[in-house]
């Protein structure tokens, strides 16, 4: 409806009437009931005034206030539709409904133009942004170009100013010289034309000679001229036409020239060219002339090098000793004090199996058998106990027989051997080994027969079987203490002491302990936290922390001193064994340390033995001779296995190194690659992609870049614990024996992320699988810092609350490790599982 009162369109609006009256009354519309009527016109007229107020005003022009912009007319039309189903018609209503809006033509032009004049500002604006761009890029190049040729024109002025100075110097000191030379030649001919009359005393020359020299400088005082006569004496002293023609330096040798070269222990081929002066070229045809095939690269001992040299037409002389070594030498002598008794060291040797670890644990009373892979000992352990008798210091070797080196470097430490032998075994190979080791080292030995406990102990057997071999108890007439004890029930351990300090008592054992310390590196490893760590048995003087020492091709500085119970200790005594940590790197075992005065002498000490190291080790490789190359060729071609081992400790390494290598025979050769302590890292991997190498890590695994390499590479790498498994191993591939072999496969590796305490299990690492699956019944490792420190099996796998048999990788667990609480965040928790694989050629 067209019409409506003031009420009804209050209550359309939703609002008071009040209100609307007042709106009403302000838009000129005089309204005073609400049930007056309110017409078309006079609503739209509310509505502009409504838009005007609230500052919605049209744009477009209107012809009449508050007349509308467009309009919506509607339209509906019903039409009757029949539809026939069979004999039936039904009609059906069809309504069409249409809906249209026109626009008025002003309002459709005023939004045209509203656009043009929009686009059209933007046009111009961006024309002008682009001309005001262009204009500042115009401006910049014109002053760079300004600057550019004020540049160039101060450098040609300043060239040109140059130049000019120079030419007038040029000219200025032609003329001075040419000035100097006229007057030098007149005062020769004043000289010579007043040499006639014969002089009649000095002072007649004097005043003579005084007379020509300030003829024409009357009128100068007597400081002028004795400032002109010196500048002329000056200038006579150096005469042009006197001078010598000038030469070149270079004379061609009359006759050939001998050289003196010094010659060392070994040599370099390009470095003896160098000192003949000769390309390295020659050296190597001279060489190959002798029958001696070497590249330039490659080192020839001194023999070798003295034949060349002479060969060449030169003289070969013997290089004097380092400096370095010398001074080492002369602060060794100066620092030795006076002698003063010192503890026994002792070392406990014998078989495998025999009891001699577990002895000493009871001695120190402490389960170090418990930590080691299957029972065994594998390294030197070196501890000092503390008994109400005195103190003693043992070294505990192992009883294998891979590990020989390791038991000889151990008597060569020692004062006493303690041969341990098990009454129900007898006497075995590496007793026999033992007692020959300490023969040689000439140290007295102690009989512990070990296991009395047992019921078929025969203490009679060991006695008989060592009396073969010179081993002769006292009581039978020799000079051999033969003590019975058990490691298990701790019988005989106190008369072991008593025998053991009574034979230190009748050796009178000293050493000096003030002074600068020596020492022998008993084991050597690599730390991940804290660097390399060297087990130092003291020999003299005192070790303290802050002293400077070399040790071997490496030294350092002493950071801190750990006793074998990990306590920090700030000094170390003759006979007592310590851990350094401050080493450049991991020595050799069995190296030598000395303290020296300052860092400079250790770096120079440690350098000069590194060159003579690397010297000796290029000899060994060394040139191969002629006929030797010829031989091979005759014969079939010989096979090599190469290897990469690396193990946890460097006596283990050493002893690796050494039984791998004598499984050669003539049909396969065992070449050890490459050889060291820690992990597995990136670069022993790469070497051994490079030389076709298996890798064997003994208590060692690889870090996550070098098993990305390992992956992509395709390379063979043997993880073991125990050396039986690498001997056998690799001794059955050597000698061709086909069969299943025993392998390790890892099947899982978690994370621990935190620990937790219980009751039941005690210590329950939470963890995170990242690798594969761990299973419930297979047996895991405890890895820290890529380092085995423990072997066993899980003890519980749970999920939750609910023990499962599996979990799998990405998800958490938690896992109870079977007689070990020493479980921390951060390490691995490694499953593996052992399975036979056929061997294949």
């Amino acid at each position: 409806m067209s019409e409506v009162t003031v009420r009804q369109l209050a209550q359309v609006l939703a609002m008071p009437v009040e209100k609307l009256l007042e709106q009403l009354s302000e838009a000129g519309m005089r309204f005073q009931d609400p049930d007056q009527t309110v017409s078309s016109t006079e609503k739209v007229k509310l509505l502009g005034f409504l838009r005007r107020t609230h500052g919605k005003k049209d744009k477009a022009p209107v012809e009449e206030e508050g007349a509308p912009r467009q309009i919506t007319l509607k339209r509906r039309k019903v039409q009757e539709l029949t539809v026939a189903s069979g004999k039936t018609r039904n009609v059906v209503n069809v309504e069409v409904r249409q809906k249209r809006t026109y626009v008025k033509r002003s309002v459709v032009a005023a939004q045209d133009t509203d656009e043009r004049e929009e686009a059209h500002r933007l046009l111009e604006e961006s024309r002008q942004r682009q001309q005001a761009e262009e204009n500042a890029r115009q401006e910049a190049e014109k002053r760079r170009e300004e600057v550019e040729a004020r540049r160039q024109a101060e450098e040609e002025a300043a060239k040109a100013a140059r130049e000019k100075q120079t030419e007038e110097e040029a000219a200025r000191e032609r003329a001075e010289a040419e000035a100097r030379i006229v007057r030098e030649q007149a005062d020769r001919v004043r000289a010579r034309a007043a040499e006639p009359k014969p002089a009649r005393g000095r002072a007649a020359r004097g005043r003579r000679d005084g007379d020509d020299r300030f003829r024409g400088e009357l009128h100068l005082t007597e400081a002028e001229r004795a400032r002109r006569s010196s500048r002329k004496r000056s200038r006579r002293a150096v005469d042009p036409s006197r001078l010598p023609l000038s030469q070149h330096g270079f004379s061609r040798p009359t006759v050939p020239v001998v050289r003196e070269v010094a010659i060392g222990e070994s040599i370099v081929v390009s470095d003896l060219g160098q000192k003949l002066a000769i390309k390295g070229a020659e050296v190597v045809k001279a060489l190959f002339k002798m029958g001696v095939m070497a590249t330039i690269n490659q080192s020839i001992d001194h023999d070798t090098a003295a034949l060349v040299v002479e060969e060449l037409g030169h003289r070969a002389v013997r290089a004097e000793e380092k400096d370095a070594e010398l001074d080492l030498i002369a602060a060794r002598a100066d620092s030795e004090g006076d002698a003063e008794p010192r503890p026994p060291v002792v070392t406990i040797m014998g078989h495998v199996d025999h009891g001699k670890t577990s002895l000493l644990d009871y001695i120190r009373r402490a389960k170090v058998a418990a930590g080691e892979a299957g029972g065994i000992t594998q390294h030197i352990g070196a501890y000092h106990v503390e008994t109400g008798k005195g103190v003693v210091s043992f070294l505990d070797t192992p009883g294998h027989a891979a590990f020989t080196s390791m038991r000889a470097r151990g008597a060569r430490l020692t004062d006493i051997v303690v041969l341990v032998v098990a009454a129900d075994d007898g006497v075995m190979p590496q007793t026999i080994e033992a007692v020959q080791h300490a023969r040689a080292a000439n140290v007295p030995i102690i009989v512990a027969v070990n296991k009395m406990d047992k019921s078929d102990a025969n203490p009679d057997n060991v006695k008989q079987g060592l009396v073969q071999h010179e081993v002769v108890p006292e009581e039978w007439g020799g000079d051999t203490q033969f003590v019975p004890v058990s490691a298990k029930s701790g019988e005989g351990i106190d008369e072991l002491l008593d025998a053991i300090l009574v034979q230190a008592e009748v050796l009178e054992l000293k050493a000096p302990t003030k002074g600068r310390a020596t020492g022998v590196v008993v084991e050597s490893s690599l730390d991940k936290g804290r660097g390399p760590v060297a087990t130092i048995l003291v020999q003299q003087g005192t070790l303290k922390k802050g002293d400077y020492v070399v040790c071997g091709v490496q030294y350092g500085r002493v950071r801190a001193l750990f006793d074998e119970t990990g306590k920090q200790v700030e000094a170390a005594t003759p006979s007592i064994p310590v851990q350094v940590l401050g080493l450049s790197g991991v020595p050799e075992a069995g190296d030598d340390l000395v303290v020296v005065e300052d860092e400079r002498l250790a770096k120079d000490v440690a350098q000069e033995r590194e060159v003579k190291r690397r010297e000796t080790r290029l000899v060994k490789q060394g040139a191969s001779r002629f006929e030797d190359v010829m031989a091979q060729m005759g014969q079939g071609e010989l096979q090599t296995l190469n290897l990469v081992v690396k193990a946890d400790v460097q006596g283990s390494v050493e002893a690796l190194r050494d039984s791998l290598t004598s499984l050669s025979n003539e049909q396969i050769r065992i070449n050890v690659v490459a050889s060291g302590a820690g992990g597995i890292t990136e670069s022993d991997a790469t070497l051994a992609a490079a030389s076709n190498a298996v890798i064997i890590g003994f208590n060692v695994r690889a870090d996550a870049s070098a098993r990305k390499v390992i992956e992509t590479s395709g390379l063979d790498v043997r993880y073991f614990s125990i050396i039986y498994d690498v001997i056998d191993q690799v001794k059955q591939v050597a000698s061709g024996l086909l069969g299943t072999e025993v392998r390790e496969e890892i099947i899982g590796t978690a994370e621990v992320r935190d620990v937790f305490r219980s009751s039941k299990f005690g210590a329950v690492a939470g963890c995170m699988v990242v690798e594969g699956v761990v299973r419930r019944n297979k047996p895991i490792r405890v890895l820290r810092e890529h380092t085995v420190v423990f072997q066993g099996e899980l003890e519980s796998l749970r999920r939750f609350k609910e023990n499962v048999e599996e979990v799998r990788s990405g998800t958490e667990c938690g896992i109870a490790v079977k007689q070990y609480n020493d479980v921390k965040p951060g390490d691995q928790i490694e499953c593996y599982e052992r399975i036979e694989v056929q061997r294949t050629l």
